[in-house]
């Protein structure tokens, strides 16, 4: 029911998103999505690109006076950078098409393998799509999915728990403390409430710039309040716990996803794995734990929906590696572009941007209507008869 595609290259004129499905009358206005661009820009260790880009949506079609209309909707992200870039670059008769052309494929990036899919004897026709610049247009939709997820209660979280080799602890969050919670995370410049890591996490990067190498790292997203039973056991391809994962391996640089303690609980005992459930007649059925990171057979149990992902280093290095230059077969150091040193903090936010979407599509899937009255009467009936039934009560 829900779906949105991008286009654009990096040094392109600009980035484009156009989503559909979106029920119309939901309130959503430039500032919400242009709120969600800044945020990806942020991050200690992120490159020169940010001081000329200022990202800034405009909405084209599919919302009018600040509410969806049920229509497609189309933004779009100008590059600033493309001033630079425009005569390389111009999608008809470019004077300088051939200047930075890229004969020496990075290791680790798309450069050689895409090159070889398409028959681009100039790489930069492949690394101009396959940069990560693309996910400003995965936030700009992310901040759409987000809102209407937020017409239901359910709000989206993410912290960064590790760059290179310095760890934090995931901080518990729930509900009630989201709010203290998301202020302390806005306020680090790695997106890591642990204030002591932070300081290790800036040094870390601090270091890999001066050594000209590039730093990889993890972040935690989440939703809260989402109820039980979205997704299901019934078809593998509906399943949650796929979809989401699925999703967040679509960011790039993205390796491994871990849904819940995915990881541990693969070395541990039973006993220690799984959440055992509770019942008070003030709380209704609870958790004391949620090892399964909130979902159960495919399916939300009621609990916080967490997930990990593990970002591998960039790999534009300002000391390349080796590689071997196209034209002559000869081996040479990789080409160099522009580049971060860490994006851990920024993946961070496109990843609340690929939950945020994944759980709205699920959502839709269950309540799904025309316009936001009738999928919030749907909601709303469900719940009560979680309420009623199953002693459920959102925490």
């Amino acid at each position: 029911m829900l779906r949105y595609s991008t286009a654009g290259e990096s040094h392109g004129k600009a980035l484009v998103t156009i989503i559909e499905g979106m029920p119309a009358g939901m309130e959503i206005g430039s500032d919400d999505i242009n709120l969600q661009l800044q945020r990806r820009q942020k991050g200690y260790g992120r490159g020169g690109r940010m001081t000329i880009e200022s990202d800034e949506v405009e909405i084209l079609a599919g919302i009018r006076a600040g509410r969806t209309t049920g229509s497609p909707i189309a933004l779009s992200i100008r590059n600033r950078d493309w001033e630079n870039w425009q005569d390389i670059m111009a999608a008809e008769n470019a004077a300088q098409a051939g200047d930075r052309a890229v004969k020496r494929p990075r290791p680790g990036h798309a450069d050689l393998a895409g090159a070889m899919k398409y028959n681009h004897s100039d790489m930069r026709n492949i690394l101009e799509r396959a940069s990560a610049r693309e996910t400003a247009s995965r936030v700009a939709a992310g901040a759409i999915f987000r809102k209407l997820l937020e017409c239901f209660n359910i709000y989206i979280y993410s912290q960064v728990l590790s760059i290179g080799e310095v760890r934090a602890a995931p901080e518990p969050v729930s509900l009630q403390g989201w709010a203290d919670f998301l202020a302390r995370v806005e306020a680090s410049s790695v997106r890591c409430p642990d204030n002591e890591k932070e300081g290790l996490m800036r040094a870390s990067i601090d270091q890999a710039r001066q050594a000209g190498e590039s730093l990889g790292g993890s972040f935690e997203v989440g939703a809260l309040g989402l109820p039980p039973g979205i997704g299901t056991y019934t078809c593998w391809e509906d399943r949650l716990d796929a979809r989401l994962s699925s999703l967040l391996m679509t960011i790039p640089a993205i390796k491994a996803v871990e849904i819940g303690d995915g990881i541990n609980n693969a070395s541990s005992p039973g006993s220690m794995v799984h959440d055992e459930i509770h019942y008070h007649p003030d709380k209704g059925i609870f958790r004391l734990s949620n090892h399964a990171g909130g979902i159960e057979g495919g399916m939300s149990n009621g609990e916080t929906i967490w997930a990990r992902a593990y970002m591998k280093p960039i790999p534009t290095l300002y000391k390349p590696l080796l590689s071997v230059n196209t034209d002559t077969w000869a081996e040479e150091k990789a080409d160099v572009e522009r580049s971060d040193i860490c994006a851990v903090p920024a993946a961070s936010v496109v990843g609340e941007a690929m939950l945020a979407y994944g759980i709205a599509d699920a959502l839709l899937d269950k309540f799904g209507g025309d316009f936001i009255e009738q999928i919030r009467d749907s909601y709303d009936c469900y719940c009560n008869y979680l309420r009623k039934v199953w002693r459920w009560e959102k925490t």
